[in-house]
C-alpha cells in the first residue's frame, strides 16, 4: 500500500511538472527570422535585430501577453528548422504560396510588397523604367494577367534575353525566373540578398530580381547609389499572396493567437504605421 501511495505521489508530481512547463512555454514564443533582409528584418552593426517585422513581431507578442524570443536562421533552412522545433513561428518576409502551404500553415497576411528588376544606372536596361506608363502597365498581377500584363512580361524577357539575372535561392523570386524566364536568361542564385546586391553593384550580373522594399533599401546606401529599378511591379501566382507567418500544422493555438493580433494591428493602423517607418510607405495588408 505504501509503495502504491509513493507511485501515485510521484505520478502526480510528474504531471504537475509537465503542466507548469507547459504554462511557462505558452508564455514564450520563439520567432525564427533571417536577420539579413532589410527593411523587413536585419542584424544591425551592433548585432541587434531591427526592421519592420521585428517591430511588428514585438508588438504582436505584447498584445498576446507573451515573451518574444527571436532566433536567426539562414533562409535556405528556415522552414526545416521550424519543423524540427527550433522556433514556433517564422516572421521573415515569407510570401504565402501554395507550395509552402504543403509543409506549413500560414497566418493571415500582414504586409505585401511587389517585386521588380534592378540593374546598374549605366546599363541600357534602366531606360525600361520610363516605359511603364500610359499605354503600358506599372503593375502586373500574375494571378489574373491582362493582355497588357502578358505584353509587359514579354518585353522584360526580350530586354533580358541571354543575360545573367541574380535571385536569392529558395524564394518566390527564383520561382518567377524559373517559370517565366526559363531558357531566356541565365539565373545565378545567392544565399542572401546582401550577396546579390553586392554582385549587382559590382557588375558581376546584368540584373537582379527582388522585393521593392529590399531594393530601395540597398539603393539608399553608398554601395547601391548606382542601381536603378526597371520594369513593372510584379505580384501574384508564384510570387504569393502577401507575407504571413508560418507555423507547424499542428500548432493551431499559436496560429489563432497570431491571427487575432494581426487583425487588431491591421484594424487600428499599427501595422501601417510600422511599415511607413521602415519602408517609407504603407505596405500593410
Amino acid at each position: 500500500m505504501e509503495d502504491f501511495v509513493r507511485k501515485l505521489l510521484l505520478a502526480s508530481l510528474t504531471l504537475l511538472a509537465l503542466i507548469l512547463a507547459s504554462t511557462v512555454n505558452a508564455k514564450t514564443i520563439r520567432i525564427g527570422t533571417e536577420g539579413a533582409y532589410p527593411p523587413w528584418n536585419n542584424l544591425n552593426a551592433a548585432g541587434e535585430l531591427e526592421g519592420a517585422e521585428i517591430d511588428f513581431g514585438n508588438e504582436a507578442c505584447e498584445r498576446m501577453g507573451v515573451t518574444c524570443e527571436w532566433v536567426t536562421q539562414d533562409w535556405d533552412g528556415i522552414i526545416p528548422a521550424l519543423l524540427n522545433g527550433k522556433y514556433d513561428i517564422i516572421i521573415a518576409g515569407m510570401s504565402i504560396t501554395e507550395e509552402r502551404k504543403k509543409k506549413v500553415n500560414f497566418t493571415n497576411g500582414y504586409m505585401t510588397d511587389g517585386i521588380r528588376f534592378a540593374t546598374l544606372e549605366s546599363s541600357g536596361l534602366k531606360n525600361m523604367g520610363t516605359n511603364w506608363s500610359g499605354s503600358q502597365t506599372s503593375k502586373v498581377n500574375l494571378s489574373n494577367p491582362t493582355t497588357k500584363d502578358i505584353a509587359a512580361i514579354a518585353q522584360i524577357n526580350t530586354a533580358l534575353d541571354g543575360k545573367v539575372v541574380g535571385a536569392q535561392g529558395a524564394t518566390t523570386h527564383q520561382n518567377y525566373v524559373e517559370k517565366y524566364m526559363q531558357g531566356v536568361v541565365e539565373i545565378r542564385l545567392y544565399q542572401t540578398m546582401d550577396d546579390l546586391h553586392l554582385d549587382l553593384a559590382a557588375g558581376r550580373i546584368d540584373a537582379a530580381i527582388g522585393d521593392v522594399g529590399s531594393l530601395l533599401d540597398f539603393m539608399s546606401t553608398e554601395q547601391g547609389k548606382g542601381i536603378a529599378m526597371f520594369g513593372p511591379n510584379l505580384s501574384g501566382d508564384v510570387l504569393g499572396e502577401g507575407v504571413g507567418g508560418a507555423v507547424r500544422k499542428e500548432d493551431t493555438d499559436i496560429l489563432e493567437m497570431w491571427n487575432k493580433a494581426i487583425a487588431e494591428m491591421s484594424a487600428d493602423g499599427t501595422t501601417a504605421k510600422i511599415t511607413k517607418k521602415w519602408f517609407g510607405r504603407d505596405v500593410s495588408l
